[in-house]
């Protein structure tokens, strides 16, 4: 089988993408650990984290689409935050079905502890590692998440 030519930078971020995968996968398993004793996943965690920071009430699809993620998972689990009491449903005066997501106080405090749990956890996880090379990662990480959001469906390019 003939693999295809990259270019250096396309050869780098290859292997870049292939520890991205990774680290995500670790850092699930971690944040689910890390907030397990709360009742949470790293999941749901992501969601009350989404809801808590957006500024005001949004709908659901706002904010998968500000999460990056399916519509339809992050729908599920807004809909178990909901039945747990950490999340309710207020009506949408733009918009009669799509009705807007907002914390109650118990989710509130739920998303509070967890990231009174996150600080020590994440100032451990960054000792030994220097600002600007988390910053600079940090803006890579930006502009290849820019391009992929202006870039549309791989198969349209295709």
């Amino acid at each position: 089988m003939h693999e295809s030519q990259r270019t250096p930078a396309g050869t780098a971020l290859t292997d870049l993408i292939l520890d991205l995968f990774r680290l995500n996968n670790r850092m699930i398993n971690a944040g689910d650990k890390l907030v397990d004793g709360l009742g949470l996943t790293s999941a749901r965690w992501h969601v009350l984290g989404t809801v808590a920071t957006a500024g005001r009430p949004q709908p659901v699809a706002w904010l998968a689409r500000d999460m990056g993620a399916n519509r339809q998972n992050v729908q599920r689990i807004v809909n178990d935050l909901e039945k747990e009491g950490l999340l309710v449903f207020q009506p949408n005066p733009h918009h009669r079905r799509a009705q807007l997501v907002v914390l109650t106080d118990k989710g509130k405090q739920a998303y509070e502890t967890a990231m009174r749990l996150q600080a020590p956890w994440v100032d451990m996880l960054s000792e030994g590692l220097q600002v600007e090379d988390l910053k600079t990662t940090h803006a890579v990480m930006k502009a290849l998440r820019s391009k992929l959001e202006g870039y549309g469906d791989v198969e349209e390019q295709a």
